[in-house]
């Protein structure tokens, strides 16, 4: 489950920093019947703000009022979804950085009584996470140990563990 915005890869101008802080800001500008956005985000290193186009040049009437009105009033739903959409991220070049943006909402901790427990994991918003990384904190164990189970063929799924996930997925951990 997201906890903040991720932070947002990029090249300053101004001081060379690649990281940016997206605060859920948008800046929008008419020209006659012409529509530009924009969602605002501050160097980590120097302060600067850069845009990301999340409307270009889009003709008012084409424009839905909700989303209009979601735009005017600054909306940080609407700011995390945005920076999800891949052609938002296209068009401006950019990447995410999810480290500590996410929590691990797991049940009340209990000892599973038979020698296999199969869990299921539903992901809140799209972030992409090692399923690893997400075994090991629910379960409250180092990723070297979490990693051996896997190796070991106690730790099973469907998908290839390895390497990151933003879907849902079930495993089952063999004690």
């Amino acid at each position: 489950m997201p906890t903040c915005l991720p932070i947002v890869l990029r090249r300053c101008h101004r001081c060379a920093s690649g990281r940016f802080r997206a605060n859920g800001k948008f800046r929008v500008n008419a020209n006659h019947k012409l529509l530009d956005a924009w969602l605002l985000a501050l160097c980590t290193g120097c302060g600067d703000t850069t845009k990301l186009a999340v409307l270009e040049r889009m003709n008012v009437r084409s424009v839905r009022p909700e989303f209009l009105n979601l735009l005017h009033s600054n909306d940080p739903g609407l700011a995390a979804e945005l920076l999800q959409d891949p052609v938002v991220r296209r068009r401006n070049r950019i990447a995410l950085d999810w480290d500590d943006a996410w929590r691990l909402d797991s049940g009340a901790p209990h000892q599973p009584e038979s020698e296999a427990i199969e869990v299921s994991v539903r992901f809140a918003a799209r972030i992409p996470v090692r399923p690893v990384r997400l075994i090991a904190e629910g379960f409250g164990l180092s990723r070297a140990e979490a990693g051996r189970l896997l190796a070991e063929g106690n730790l099973v799924s469907t998908v290839r563990l390895g390497g990151k996930l933003s879907g849902d997925f079930t495993f089952m951990l063999k004690r």
